[in-house]
């Protein structure tokens, strides 16, 4: 059984970067926390205990989402849930008694800072990341 101690971040996928970060930024009050180089176009924003991240569509992240945000495109790459632990072959056995396949096991950067990360695919097609804690 996962044990899901909250949401870690979202991803949103951008046409216009600065609109989206001026709305979380000025509006909401987020705080900018990391900024990546141009050509990777992430920006994450703190939002309490949780991150905001957005990548533009132009960006190495954004353009794996296929089409920009609109009719026919998507805006929310991912989000993730922080889980309470990770050992990671008991995660596998429990996606698999559901069918469920997992990426390769990963660290990334979230809410919490560097820590192991899982990706899985929900059944219609949005990706979750399950991550433990910090290293």
């Amino acid at each position: 059984m996962l044990r899901i101690r909250g949401l870690d971040h979202v991803v949103i996928r951008a046409k216009d970067m600065e609109a989206m970060i001026g709305f979380y930024r000025d509006v909401l009050g987020c705080t900018v926390e990391r900024e990546s180089s141009p050509e990777f176009g992430l920006v994450q924003l703190r939002a309490g205990e949780s991150l905001i991240d957005i990548v533009s569509v132009d960006g190495e992240l954004g353009r794996k989402g296929g089409a920009a945000p609109g009719r026919e495109g998507r805006n929310m790459d991912h989000f993730c849930v922080s889980l309470d632990g990770f050992e990671e072959e008991e995660i596998r056995a429990h996606l698999s008694r559901f069918g469920v396949r997992g990426s390769a096991l990963e660290t990334r950067y979230g809410a919490q800072g560097n820590g192991p990360s899982i990706y899985v695919r929900d059944p219609e097609g949005n990706t979750v990341e399950l991550k433990g804690p910090p290293d």
